[in-house]
């Protein structure tokens, strides 16, 4: 009985000289309760924190469909200003029909390639340029979802096929065409049921063959057999 109640001594003991040690850093700052401080700002990147640059290259590319190629290209030089402010540089590639964003000797704030990278995407899915460049600023974030394996609307689709961009005009050129399209499909593929019912069963080459090797023996052999009765016909004769 002693024994269990100095075990249970020992172990409260130990529980509360855990807790102290827990509770050791659990002090109250100075500055928990600043009403001068806000904890939600973000604080904007300072240079000097990084005077010595990066030590590595870090590069990220995507690509653009193609109805984007032009808009792109006109706002290319807005893009490249926008990202030369942070030293970053970009690269439109109009043959591969890529964006590529990489670090350079100047660039300072590490993140800021991330947020690059995700100026880029934003562009090559449709967001204007002057909206896309905000992304670089610290407070502002984008989070892009790819919804194609939840939902597909119309605009989606024509969004995909550059259709979303065309004009009533050529909307309507492109719809006849594809009716077109769809009935010669349909139309050769009757021909081709059509043709099917026509065409003759292949003959057994093999069974033919081995019908004929056997006719021309017979052949033979039927020649042979008269050709020895006429001769033993005349061997008879020659006797008599």
């Amino acid at each position: 009985m002693a024994s269990d109640v100095e075990a249970n001594a020992a172990a409260e003991a130990s529980e509360e000289k855990n807790w102290r040690r827990k509770g050791k850093h659990d002090k109250e700052k100075p500055w928990d309760e600043d009403p001068t401080i806000d904890r939600w700002t973000v604080e904007k990147f300072d240079p000097s924190w990084n005077e010595g640059g990066l030590l590595e290259v870090s590069s990220f590319s995507t690509l653009f469909p193609g109805y984007r190629e032009k808009y792109l290209q006109n706002a290319w030089p807005i893009v490249k200003g926008a990202l030369k402010e942070f030293g970053v540089s970009c690269e439109l590639n109009l043959v591969e029909g890529s964006m590529t964003v990489s670090t350079t000797r100047k660039t300072r704030d590490p993140y800021i390639i991330l947020k690059a990278r995700d100026l880029i995407k934003l562009l090559s899915r449709s967001v204007p340029a002057p909206q896309a460049i905000k992304v670089l600023n610290d407070e502002m974030n984008c989070d892009i979802i790819k919804i194609g394996s939840i939902i597909r609307n119309k605009i989606d689709l024509e969004l995909e096929s550059g259709e979303y961009f065309m004009s009533d005009k050529k909307k309507s050129a492109k719809k006849w065409q594809d009716k077109l399209d769809k009935q010669s499909e349909k139309s050769e593929e009757k021909k081709r049921k059509r043709e099917a019912a026509f065409v003759p069963p292949k003959e057994n080459t093999q069974s033919t063959k081995n019908t004929n090797d056997n006719n021309g023996i017979a052949d033979i052999a039927k020649s042979l057999k008269k050709k020895a009765k006429k001769l033993r016909n005349s061997e008879a004769q020659e006797n008599v």
